[in-house]
């Protein structure tokens, strides 16, 4: 499995990112961080109603509730963008996707010799109710998250 570095908190921009290598081709990765069945494979159980930019869906984990998210702009094999719900100031993540209260996260995706370069930037900790606490909190998903897509996609699946 190709080792990738861990993800990058920018405090002052309020923002995760991390750029990763993944020995596969483009149209694979796209499937996967497009495709409610293949997301469904290493992120959360994914849900969606439609494929274009304004789909409505959800995202679901064993341990949490569904998490809402939509599509908030795609280029088909170069970026996709999601808006998913985060905490509000209760602390609690509406059961609607709240814009005031959400965070936007951004897959791109470049052909690189051997497979694809996949960069993600999530941004809008400043609306959450503990943006330092959220800011980590995610960091540390994008790097086990990304790490399941790229032993996935790796091995064939």
């Amino acid at each position: 499995m190709t080792v990738n570095p861990s993800s990058v908190v920018d405090d002052a921009a309020f923002s995760v990112q991390r750029t990763i290598r993944i020995s596969a081709p483009v149209e694979k990765v796209w499937a996967a961080v497009t495709e409610p069945a293949h997301i469904s494979r290493w992120f959360g159980q994914a849900a969606f109603e439609g494929t274009g930019a304004g789909a409505r869906g959800t995202l679901t984990w064993p341990d949490r509730d569904p998490i809402p998210v939509r599509i908030e702009a795609i280029d088909p094999r170069r970026t996709v963008s999601y808006r998913w719900g985060n905490d509000d100031a209760s602390g609690v993540v509406p059961e609607e996707l709240d814009d005031a209260h959400s965070t936007v996260f951004t897959f791109t995706l470049a052909e690189v010799a051997g497979g694809t370069e996949l960069t993600v930037v999530e941004t809008g900790f400043e609306n959450t109710s503990d943006p330092a606490a959220n800011l980590a909190d995610h960091r540390e998903g994008w790097n086990g998250e990304l790490d399941k897509l790229v032993a996935l996609l790796e091995s064939g699946s």
